[in-house]
């Protein structure tokens, strides 16, 4: 099946639009490139980082387990109805272009705010910050130079992704299979070699967390490490024959990295005690010291650094985007939307997130920017998801090359999920979800002032 104006690189668009949109961005990414964006983006670093928290939080075998299983779940349902939307509108910027289809122009204008301000130099930030950790594990540097190599590295991706997409492509690609192959070596490794009578799964020390609200902050942890789920869509607009490679790639991508997950988690608690990985923060380094001594932590450290770079790698490709589509809609400064004439990459987005990425891993823990970018993307995800139910109504004349698979139960338990996690973040984490929550309803008055900003501008003009 194909969508109207597809070979054109146009979306669907609803009525009462002024005509089929076409991107400036090429359609470059194939099937295999685009599913490298999703898991290249989703596998970084919160699974060598997040099990220590999760587990400092819930403390019981059962429950870890437990939670990890959970984040899966999610992540598929969210992906499975994300992908209805992907299909129907393959565009520049993903949830920013499903919320303006759905509610209209302010909902998707607090979500490119909320991004440019807490979400995406949050990720950046984050995700260069382990990268620079296990950096110093394997070159022997101090604690005072970790921020410094976290934000070389956002700056050197930034350039990278300024020059070629297909230079982020292939740095993809080569880093989505590097690291897909190590985790999954590591995994074998534990369990065929190290000690599984030390280990948490020989060892269990109960089923239920210890505390239920600890176990709903924990999943905050967990879906930072899963999330990247809707990266992809943010590129939509550079995906070829995307009616069909959109639902493909979104849903075996995220099959693939939950596949990937529960092995490794699998084989952490086959090697470590609950006790042991709440106490370390290089999870997979600590493991691999556990079954091959100094050298093989060493290896580990320098397979984090790839899976890690490709993560911040896919950040830097995908995130961009939504600026890029805000400022291509008048809704940001129109200097932002500007296409490299030669590269015909969106450089000055990307050379603004990655300033941001700089100035928040310059400033802020590990903890603080993942915490922030969940609570800052989820409520945005559960609007996406909630698109579908409007806009089944709203466009229902509207070809849709792939359907949510379940619908509404999937999307229906996907949503009860977002919403309960929020609200358990909003009362046992207050301080952090008020300050995301202000973030985005900070956005209203700075839509309307932007919006008069540009009548006046335009009357001028006239």
């Amino acid at each position: 099946m194909s969508i109207p104006g597809e070979a054109r690189g146009a979306s669907v668009l609803p009525d009462n639009d002024p005509g089929p949109h076409v991107d400036r961005l090429p359609r470059r990414l194939g099937i295999w490139s685009a599913a490298a964006v999703l898991v290249g983006s989703t596998i970084g670093s919160g699974i060598f980082r997040v099990p220590s928290t999760v587990a400092d939080r819930v403390e019981t075998l059962g429950a870890f387990s437990l939670i990890w299983v959970v984040g899966a779940v999610v992540a598929l349902m969210g992906a499975l109805t994300i992908a209805e939307l992907a299909a129907m509108f393959p565009r520049s910027g993903g949830i920013y272009v499903f919320l303006r289809e759905a509610y209209g122009p302010l909902p998707a204008f607090l979500f490119g705010w909320t991004e440019l301000l807490v979400i995406r130099p949050s990720a950046l930030g984050a995700i260069a910050m382990i990268f620079a950790e296990y950096a110093g594990r394997l070159f022997g540097y101090g604690p005072g130079w970790v921020r410094w190599v976290a934000a070389g590295a956002i700056l050197l991706l930034g350039l990278a992704n300024i020059r070629s997409v297909r230079w982020g492509a292939v740095v993809q690609n080569l880093s989505t299979g590097a690291k897909v192959a190590a985790i999954v070596g590591l995994a074998f490794a534990a369990f065929l070699l190290g000690d599984g009578g030390g280990g948490a799964l020989a060892n269990p020390n109960g089923m239920a967390p210890a505390s239920w609200i600890g176990f709903g902050l924990a999943l905050v942890s967990v879906m930072w490490a899963y999330d990247g789920w809707a990266d992809l869509t943010f590129m939509a607009g550079e995906v070829k024959d995307p009616g069909r490679t959109m639902p493909r790639a979104i849903i075996g991508g995220v099959l693939a990295v939950a596949a990937i997950y529960l092995s490794i988690v699998a084989a952490y608690l086959w090697v470590m005690t609950m006790d042991e990985m709440a106490r370390s923060t290089l999870v997979a380094s600590d493991v691999a010291q556990k079954i091959f001594g100094a050298v093989g932590a060493s290896v580990v450290a320098g397979m984090v650094m790839i899976s890690t770079f490709g993560a911040l790698n896919g950040s830097t490709m995908t995130g961009p985007r939504i600026l890029y589509a805000m400022a291509e809609d008048g809704n940001f400064f129109r200097p932002i939307a500007l296409v490299h004439p030669r590269w015909k990459t969106p450089y000055a987005a990307i050379g603004l997130a990655a300033s941001l990425g700089i100035a928040y891993v310059l400033a802020r823990n590990f903890q603080q920017l993942a915490d922030s970018f969940v609570l800052g993307i989820w409520p945005f995800y559960a609007l996406a998801v909630l698109a579908v139910f409007k806009l089944r109504r709203t466009h229902a004349h509207v070809e849709r090359p792939y359907r949510t698979v379940g619908f509404p139960v999937i999307p229906i338990i996907f949503l009860i999920a977002a919403v309960g996690m929020l609200l358990n973040s909003a009362i046992n984490d207050a301080k952090n979800t008020l300050f995301g929550f202000g973030i985005i309803l900070a956005g209203i008055p700075a839509y309307y002032l932007w919006r008069a900003l540009e009548g006046r501008r335009a009357g001028v003009n006239g």
